[in-house]
């Protein structure tokens, strides 16, 4: 019974683990999603642990209890994707599930203590039930993101646990044959055809339910030890996916990609020794390397993205294999980390980071940062910045500019993506350079001279405005980011 507490405790964390996982991916704001998880959790836990009084046989309330997670936590992963993929709703399936999954949680402990002095367990303490409890929710914690995340998809790691805690059932119905009957064994025997079924075939399930939620045909989709990462294609046009956010479509990439890359470099004294922080995939690359640099040190945190980009040809040709250039170093590390330390300096510094949602990537849109960062540029260094955008979030928009000023002195501009709007970069100049715009390379598509004039130029609505500075200490810059795309989406 004591390893029971154990099974049961690593299933019941892994099941919290996934439900915060699941909203954090579709709902947005990790750390909102996983503060309200295990806020409810930690809540129907305890309802749980108050209702268990009312259960008159406590082996049979702690098969049923069983059951029900295996059950419920086995298939809350899947019902989550599925309500979001037929009704863009997740919330109340995906809490509903999570309060089921806590109240039946919270009745295992107080029937475990009544099954063992049930049965007579002369030297039992509740205290050696607890500390196994707490040891298998450490288990859990260190396997979810070293084992789990990286290796099964959200489907199938809730049908893996759903099948632990009905194999602890099913040690439960044998032990107790005596004091069990035919309708628990039947609930189980269903339950656990349910959810072996959706383990065996979670690959197809997963595979159907990402194709519901992009519009496209999918050519890759895996899970990441940092993200779930989705190749869709079209046509001839391909789009990449990081948790469910599009982060490039070839039909308008040059768009971005030249207005983030040209200005900048265009703008810098020097651009013999360039750095891109983030763009695994290798177009900002493609555009620095138009310049002719003699090094490009392309700093990404995910391998498996910059892998995919440099690996698979039909991939690679996109960024007219610019991470097979012997000139572009990739480096796998966090921005942060990286910038902090010593190194050779640079000429220009491409910011292509995903937008400031959370408070992990709102660091790389600090003041601390681009104060390390200014350390690492030679004395004539220029930085750009994606910032978002000022028609949707312009708070946030003009918060980046702001933050930028601490360190640089602010240059702002905006380009129309049809994938994303109207978008909006910064320039951070060295304090009291001129911007000054060289030729561009030829055979750009989109930006001219007169392109980047006229990008420099705010209407009323988008213009500039006041607003505090996005610091480590308070990130007011995921608060304004959030309310400005809410305003407009939900």
């Amino acid at each position: 019974m004591l390893s029971a507490t154990f099974v049961v405790a690593v299933a019941g964390l892994i099941y919290e683990l996934i439900a915060a996982t699941v909203s954090s991916y579709l709902l947005g704001d990790s750390v909102r999603q996983f503060s309200f998880v295990i806020g409810v959790f930690l809540a129907s836990m305890g309802a749980g642990a108050w209702a268990s009084r009312f259960v008159g046989d406590a082996v049979a309330g702690f098969v049923r209890a069983q059951v029900g997670l295996g059950l419920f936590g086995g298939t809350a992963a899947a019902v989550a994707f599925f309500a979001y993929s037929t009704t863009g709703a997740v919330a109340v399936p995906l809490y509903g599930a999570l309060v089921m999954v806590g109240a039946l949680s919270g009745m295992e402990i107080p029937l475990l203590a009544r099954i063992l002095g049930e049965i007579g367990a002369g030297r039992f303490r509740f205290e050696n039930v607890l500390s196994v409890d707490y040891l298998g929710a450490l288990l859990a914690s260190l396997a979810f993101p070293v084992l789990i995340v990286p290796h099964l998809s959200l489907v199938a790691a809730g049908a893996a646990f759903g099948l632990l805690n009905l194999l602890v059932a099913l040690g439960t119905l044998v032990l107790f044959r005596d004091r069990l009957g035919w309708a628990d064994r039947g609930a189980w025997a269903g339950a656990m055809v349910a959810v072996a079924a959706l383990l065996v075939l979670s690959g197809p399930v997963q595979g159907a339910l990402d194709a519901r939620l992009y519009e496209d045909e999918i050519v890759l989709a895996e899970r990441s030890a940092h993200q779930r990462i989705t190749v869709t294609r079209f046509r001839d046009r391909t789009r990449l996916f990081l948790d469910g956010a599009v982060q490039f479509d070839t039909a308008d990439e040059r768009r971005y990609h030249e207005f983030l890359v040209h200005p900048a470099m265009a703008a810098a004294p020097r651009r013999a020794r360039v750095l891109i922080l983030g763009g695994g995939d290798g177009m900002a690359a493609r555009e620095v390397l138009r310049w002719g640099p003699d090094s490009v040190t392309l700093v990404d945190l995910d391998p498996d993205v910059t892998a995919l980009f440099r690996g698979r040809d039909d991939l690679a040709a996109l960024n007219d294999e610019a991470l097979r250039d012997p000139r572009v170093e990739v480096v796998h590390a966090d921005a942060f980390a990286w910038v902090q330390e010593p190194g050779d300096a640079f000429d220009v510094a491409i910011l292509d980071l995903p937008d400031p949602r959370t408070l992990s990537l709102s660091r790389l849109y600090s003041a601390e940062f681009y104060r390390l960062l200014r350390r690492r540029m030679g004395a004539g260094g220029v930085i750009a910045t994606q910032a978002g955008s000022p028609v949707f979030a312009p708070d946030a928009f003009w918060i980046v500019e702001r933050t930028v000023g601490k360190a640089f002195d602010p240059a702002a501009y905006h380009a129309y993506v049809p994938s994303f709007g109207m978008w909006g970069f910064v320039l951070g100049l060295p304090e009291g350079m001129r911007l000054r715009q060289a030729r561009y390379p030829e055979g750009l598509e989109v930006l001219t001279p007169e392109a980047f004039a006229a990008a420099r130029v705010f209407d009323a609505a988008t213009g500039p405005r006041g607003g505090p500075v996005n610091r480590l200490s308070s990130h007011p810059l995921v608060a304004a980011y959030e309310a400005g795309w809410d305003a407009w989406f939900r």
